[in-house]
């Protein structure tokens, strides 16, 4: 049995290291406060197979644009809801 939870937990594990945020680089070209939403110039999103382009993205409730100016360099990762892309981590780049 202590075998069996053993196994398990690492199982549980792995998918955790599995599903590991895909951190994408970028730049802030404009906040919208009042829409929760900012345009990136990004590098390549690889979790979703998109190329390197401007766009703007929905803000994840989450996430605090507080802080953040225009010419912010940044790093982000991305989920689908509702077929779109909400930005539902974003940082300060190192």
């Amino acid at each position: 049995m202590k075998y069996l939870k053993l196994c398990l937990a690492l199982l549980t594990s792995a998918n955790i290291a599995w599903a590991a945020p895909s951190w994408t680089q970028g730049s802030i070209v404009k906040l919208e406060l009042e829409k929760t939403r900012v345009v990136l110039k990004h590098q390549r999103i690889k979790s979703v197979g998109m190329e390197a382009m401007t766009m703007p993205f929905k803000v994840a409730d989450s996430v605090s644009l507080a802080g953040f100016k225009v010419g912010d360099r940044v790093r982000f990762t991305v989920a689908e809801l509702n077929n779109h892309l909400v930005v539902d981590t974003m940082e300060a780049a190192k």
